[in-house]
Order: C-alpha cells, then structure tokens, then sequence
C-alpha cells in the first residue's frame, strides 16, 4: 500500500512530501521500488514488513504525475504493486495581464478589457476595478482562459484607470494587474470632407487653367500684336510680319495728295545670309485712274 504521510495529494511548489509503502502479509526480507509515470525513482529493502519511506521534493510541474509502490518478496521471487497516487499541484496566480482590443474609445462606446493569469491553479477569481472601485462582481473561470467585461463610456469619468485582481486558494497571494487607460478618439469634423472637395475643385480649375494658356491665351496674343492697323489715309501699314522664310520691312508712307509721286523703298532680310536687301521703287503715281511709272531697283 502506497499512502501519503502528510494526508493529502495537494501539494505546492518547492514542497517536501513523503510517501509511505508496505506490504500487509508477506515474510521478510522485501525489496520495495517507487516509479513515477512507470519510470524507477528509487528501492530500499527492508529485513521485516515495516512500512518505508520514498521522501520527495516538488520542483517543478513535471513531479506531479502517476506514483506506484512496488513489493518483492526475494525469496519467493513474488511481487506486488500498490495502486496510483496523483499529486495536484497548487500554486499561487501569477501578475494577471489587463487588455483590451481598442486602447482608444470615444463617448458612447462599448469596450471590452480582457484579465488573464497565465499560471496558478485553477480555478481563478477576477476583479475589475476603476479608480480601485470594483466595476463588476468577480468572474470565476474554471478553464485557462481569460475573463472578459464589457464597459460603456458614457461621460469622460469613464476614461480612468482600470485594474483587475486575480486570485485562487491561496488567498494570501493575491495579484494585480498593471493599470489600463483608454485615450478619448478624436472625432471628424463634418466639415472635413467638404473641404476636401473644395481642395479638388481648386486644383482641377488650376490644372485646366495651365492647360488652356498654351492653346488659347497665347495664339490670341499674338494674333492681337500682329494685327495690321489701317492710317487715317487710308493705306495699310505693317510694322512686321513674320513669313516662314524672310522678313520684310514696309517703310511707312506719307500722307499723299491725288496724282502725287513718292518713293517707296523696302527693306527685305534674307534670314539665310543674315543681310538686309534693299529694293528702291521711284516715280510711284498714286491716284485714281494713274498708272504707275517706271520701277527701279538697284539689284
């Protein structure tokens, strides 16, 4: 028979505990064999039927497992083996984590905040708390798992500090998480997206407007410097017309009388050669029904 000295399978961390095994008939001498998990830990012999003792230490979760007790009597070569034992480990919770998916919320708004303590034995309490008053009646959870809350912002009081506490059987260790703050979200203007077509409406005006000047506003400028003007006399003068090849001068006539004779001259530029061609033309009758007289020209 394998017993626990101390009466109970609930052990802690770091704990000594010690294991008694005996043989209730039989004849000395008998080999005694502890395993764990079918794995030999230790043997003693004992020259009389009197109980031994296997000591252990709890240092880790692995101790805590399957414990068997083995008899043999070495004369007769008969063996016996005691039924399982199975510790359960209890531990304290550790420092609970306090989260929540949103970290900002704006009035009006339902937000949840998630605590967790990821060791300790089960089960675990929760609390939570704000500005260190309890906001909600503790949550039990019999599983690993996290304990969640919903919390409705309704005014800015509820954007304090929030906590929770978790705890188990060892209500003298008790931990709490570190605090949690909600920041208010900033809320958009109505005004924003009326702006933002104001902007685009700018800048499409500005785009056709750069678009127009080199289509529209500058053939009509030059259209406007180079119109010919019409003298009070009426004949045509023109200060400069641009020809694809050369540019020719026209002198500016006088004011003349019916049947006068005047001189004409006109300076010709051959944009080729880069020199100026003059061609003189005299003896030019104006007048009505007059014909013109002999053309000269010095080329």
């Amino acid at each position: 028979m394998l017993t626990p000295l101390h009466g109970t399978l609930e052990v802690v961390m770091k704990q000594e505990v010690s294991l008694s095994c005996h043989l209730d008939s039989g004849s000395p001498p008998v080999r005694y064999t502890l395993f764990k998990n079918r794995q030999k830990l230790s043997a003693l012999n004992r020259t009389d039927l009197t109980p031994v003792l296997f000591n252990l230490t709890i240092n880790s979760a692995s101790d805590v497992g399957e414990y068997k007790c083995k008899a043999q009597n070495e004369i007769s070569n008969s063996e016996k083996y005691s039924r399982s034992l199975n510790f359960t480990l209890k531990e304290p919770v550790s420092k609970p984590v306090l989260s929540s998916p949103n970290s900002q919320a704006k009035k009006g708004q339902n937000v949840t905040l998630s605590c967790l303590s990821e060791n300790g034995s089960l089960p675990i309490t929760y609390t939570f708390f704000k500005d260190r008053q309890s906001i909600q009646p503790p949550v039990k959870m019999q599983n690993r798992e996290a304990a969640v809350i919903s919390v409705l912002i309704k005014s800015s009081n509820d954007f304090g500090m929030y906590k929770c506490k978790a705890e188990n059987c060892f209500h003298n260790k008790t931990k709490y998480s570190n605090g949690f703050n909600f920041t208010l979200a900033e809320e958009r203007s109505n005004s924003q997206p009326l702006i933002i077509c104001l902007g685009l409406t700018l800048l499409l005006l500005a785009i056709g407007f750069a678009l127009a000047i080199p289509f529209f506003i500058i053939p009509s400028y030059k259209a406007k410097k180079f119109t010919p003007t019409r003298s009070s006399t009426g004949h045509t003068s023109k200060e400069k017309v641009e020809e694809s090849e050369d540019y020719v001068t026209y002198a500016e006539i006088e004011p003349i009388q019916p049947e006068a004779c005047v001189n004409l001259s006109v300076i010709r530029r051959d944009e080729q050669e880069n020199r100026a061609c003059a061609t003189i033309y005299s003896e030019v009758l104006v007048g009505e029904g007059a014909q013109a007289g002999p053309l000269h020209s010095p080329e």
